[in-house]
């Protein structure tokens, strides 16, 4: 075997273990299905409870941003394993916190320390793979995320049943081991591809993009506003999904409860909905970057913010389970899209060779969604608006994405 046909090889398998890392780090998107049973067992409020998931993703985006620039210096494999040990660690703190009731160490566990891990490990496989795949940017990296999004349907799918059968705090115990043992071991696999390598018969075209060649460092991407705009695309839609996200179970649960009155079995429901919805949260982040690919990362884009504004004006009059069911799939496929094809509308524009710091540092949009779109879903005063709210945002995003143009380097 030739050393390009190794090179291939080890590729895939890279991408392989991208997928099993980020299955691992999604999981944080069942967390509604958590902080129900945490809410009655220590009578915490809901604004209280749901600062941990706040706070969780607000780090994984400021991890991120970090982790691409330490990327740079250390290599993938560092901050990768670095990032599961954290994310397994603050999953353990989490079930001590539980046990004890202790709000403040769940803050620390899964917020801080758990997100801290979880960004170190999200940022680096799809930097990572931008390099290994510059034939199938939008392809590769939907696949690494779509790992991300299934994470969702597994936690959401048996953490229900878990939590019925052994208490939150077990549940919390046992996947933190899990995280420890399957982000790490995953962690091993990732390296750089040697400088100058390109897949067998691939040649850079400057239609598809910016080449490793001609890429932007991160300070010339930062001085142009097309890295700005590409921010609020991210942050816009962002802010919209993880809004839904962090109410998808009690909202599912209210539509049900018209025809499920235990409580148990209602919060099993309501988690089956989110796990479903969790399908389309990754399925869309292959779906969209495939599709980008075909039709543009900006079309994609603005595809995904006009439909989902108007999804979320109608969203308040569904009654029934299954539309309600059907539209939550729809939107979390796009709030994946976005995610999904983001690395690679950066790397169109910016080049690959820097990618790891600009799209890294551009997942600060990421932390700051993370405070605004469950804040507008939970405050009170902001609750019965706030599906208006978001269609809002995706309009300003509908705006941002339609005026984008492609940056030009300064000679």
């Amino acid at each position: 075997m030739s050393n390009n046909e190794n090179l291939e090889s080890k590729r895939w398998l890279i991408a392989i273990a991208a997928v099993i890392m980020q299955l691992c780090l999604g999981t944080v998107y069942a967390w509604s299905v958590f902080k129900k049973p945490l809410i009655t067992a220590h009578g915490w409020t809901e604004p209280a409870t749901q600062a941990a998931f706040m706070i969780c993703i607000g780090m994984i985006g400021l991890a991120a941003a970090f982790g691409g620039t330490l990327m740079n210096m250390k290599g993938p494999r560092f901050v990768a394993t670095i990032g599961g040990i954290l994310f397994g660690i603050g999953t353990l703190l989490a079930g001590l916190a539980d046990q004890t009731g202790n709000l403040i160490l769940l803050y620390i566990g899964f917020g801080f320390i758990g997100g801290l891990g979880n960004g170190f490990g999200y940022i680096t496989p799809i930097a990572t793979l931008i390099k290994w795949f510059p034939d199938k940017r939008g392809l590769v990296t939907g696949l690494a995320v779509m790992g991300f999004g299934m994470g969702a349907f597994f936690m959401g799918k048996i953490a229900p049943d878990m939590i019925n059968s052994m208490g939150v705090a077990n549940t919390f115990y046992i996947w933190g081991a899990i995280f420890l043992v399957l982000v790490t071991a995953s962690a091993q696999l990732f390296k750089n591809p040697p400088a100058g390598w390109l897949p067998a018969g691939f040649t850079p075209s400057a239609a598809k993009g910016t080449s490793a060649a001609d890429s932007f460092t991160f300070e010339e991407a930062f001085r142009t506003p097309q890295w700005f705009m590409l921010w609020g695309m991210l942050f816009l839609n962002i802010s919209a999904g993880l809004g839904l996200l962090s109410q998808l179970s009690p909202m599912a649960q209210e539509i049900l409860k018209k025809t499920i009155t235990d409580e148990k079995a209602l919060a099993v429901a309501g988690g089956g909905i989110v796990a479903i919805a969790s399908i389309f949260n990754g399925l869309g982040r292959l779906f969209w970057a495939w599709l980008s690919d075909a039709i543009g990362r900006k079309n994609v884009f603005l595809i995904m913010f006009i439909s989902q504004a108007i999804l979320y004006i109608i969203l308040p009059k569904i009654a029934d389970p299954t539309i309600f069911t059907i539209v939550a799939c729809y939107l979390l496929a796009c709030y994946g899209g976005g995610f999904a094809t983001m690395p690679a509308f950066a790397a169109d524009g910016f080049g690959p060779a820097n990618i790891a710091k600009i799209y890294g540092i551009m997942l600060t949009a990421w932390g700051l969604a993370g405070i605004v779109g469950p804040l507008v879903f939970s405050l009170p005063a902001l609750k019965p608006v706030a599906l208006y709210v978001a269609a809002g945002l995706l309009i300003v995003g509908f705006l941002d994405a339609l005026i984008y143009k492609k940056p030009e380097k300064a000679k």
